[in-house]
């Protein structure tokens, strides 16, 4: 008899892999949604804490090596494209003319010494001659100067003499004005009355005897002043002849003028003598050589380009739109491409106009068909610390970067 609640029989376990894939299906889903996410978050943070771009080069100084005075190429010491040192030899002129400019040089110079040492010689001996009547003239006019100080000084005393016998005078008129009223009162005597009598008559006779004093001190002194001015006169007319040892003082001066000028000009050709042997005036990269031996080249002729490797920044051009929060000092990712290397940055300062005003043609917008276009606008980037980043450094003028600044 069967069994009237038969029990169903239990599936068949489902296989390990089919178990497995929805998870493993999951967790990819999560990590490409976790990947995506980093993505941008990253994308994110470099939009919003930094800005970048890929119009930017490497610019440097190009030092255009040219001769100072025209010559002969002796002797060219360098190659395209050659790294020399600073100070090292370049190019050589042939030195045949100057030095023989030099030695012509010499040779005025000591003639010129030799024509002043001359005409030193004559400034003593016409100073001599001529000296001693000037020393005469001097002399009067001291003693006529000292003679006329003289007779001031017995004119002040005369003056003075004239004061204290009018002072005398004046008291002797007025004891006499006082005692003639008396007299004729026989307060007084008559005896005393002609006592100041006779004083005021001696002090009226004194203040005549002062006066003439003064008068005749005062003739001394225009004497003493006519005196001084003939001394005077004389004294010009001795000047006349020291006239001789200016003369000759001046012919002296002009002499050693000479030498002066002749050593500027020895020094001048010494000068174009040094000059014939050219030189880097820094350390760099030798480019567009244009110089070969036995040619003949002119004062300021360009000879070659001088790249120099010291001095190095970086030219990114910025939009318009992205230097609103790009200020000078703040850092600098700078990607180099031909090298692939990242060095470090510094902003110093933003342009002061755009590429496209500082074109060969600028843009001129008066037709009325204007169409807005985003404007750039050079920003210099400097290296922080290149020598010591990378002292062996092969960057070059002109290497295509790309500047990241970090901006605040």
């Amino acid at each position: 008899m069967a069994d009237p609640n038969p029990l169903p029989h239990a599936a068949p376990a489902a296989p390990e892999t089919e178990i497995e894939r929805p998870s493993r299906r999951k967790g990819i889903l999560l990590a490409v949604i976790a990947v995506l996410v980093l993505v941008a978050l990253g994308i994110w943070w470099r939009s919003t804490f930094s800005e970048d771009t890929d119009d930017a080069q490497i610019s440097g100084h190009l030092i255009q090596i040219s001769s100072r005075v025209s010559g002969h190429v002796l002797h060219v010491y360098v190659r395209e494209n050659e790294l020399v040192k600073k100070g090292a030899p370049i190019c050589e002129l042939d030195p045949s003319d100057f030095q023989v400019a030099v030695e012509r040089a010499q040779a005025a110079l000591d003639s010129a010494e030799a024509a002043a040492a001359a005409a030193k010689v004559y400034v003593p001996i016409t100073f001599v001659n001529t000296g001693s009547n000037l020393r005469s003239a001097s002399a009067n006019v001291s003693g006529a100067q000292a003679s006329l100080a003289q007779a001031d000084q017995q004119l002040d005393a005369a003056r003075a003499r004239v004061a204290q016998a009018e002072a005398n005078n004046f008291k002797a008129q007025s004891d006499l004005k006082r005692y003639t009223p008396l007299v004729k009162k026989d307060v007084i005597s008559k005896q005393q009355y002609d006592t100041a009598l006779a004083a005021a008559n001696a002090a009226k006779a004194a203040v005549a005897d002062a006066q003439a004093s003064q008068a005749a001190a005062a003739y001394a002194v225009r004497v003493a002043k006519e005196r001084q001015a003939q001394a005077m006169a004389m004294l010009k007319y001795a000047q006349t002849a020291p006239q001789q040892v200016q003369a000759e003082s001046a012919r002296a001066k002009q002499a050693i003028a000479q030498v002066e000028v002749a050593k500027a000009r020895l020094d001048q050709a010494e000068l174009n003598l040094s000059y014939t042997k050219i030189v880097a005036p820094v350390t760099g990269i030798i480019t567009r050589k244009s110089v070969e031996i036995d040619e003949n080249v002119s004062a300021g002729q360009n000879l070659m380009t001088l790249v120099s490797l010291k001095r190095l920044w970086v030219t990114a051009n910025f939009k318009e739109t992205q230097l609103r929060r790009i200020h000078a000092g703040e850092r600098v990712a700078i990607h180099v491409d031909a090298t692939g290397k990242i060095y470090k940055g510094k902003v110093i300062q933003i342009g002061g106009a755009t590429g496209s005003m500082l074109s060969l043609f600028p843009p001129e917008n008066a037709t009325g068909n204007y169409v807005k276009v985003v404007q750039r606008v050079p920003v210099r980037i400097d290296f922080t610390n290149l020598a010591k980043e990378d002292p062996h450094h092969v960057l070059r003028p002109g290497f295509s970067v790309e500047p990241r600044v970090w901006v605040k």
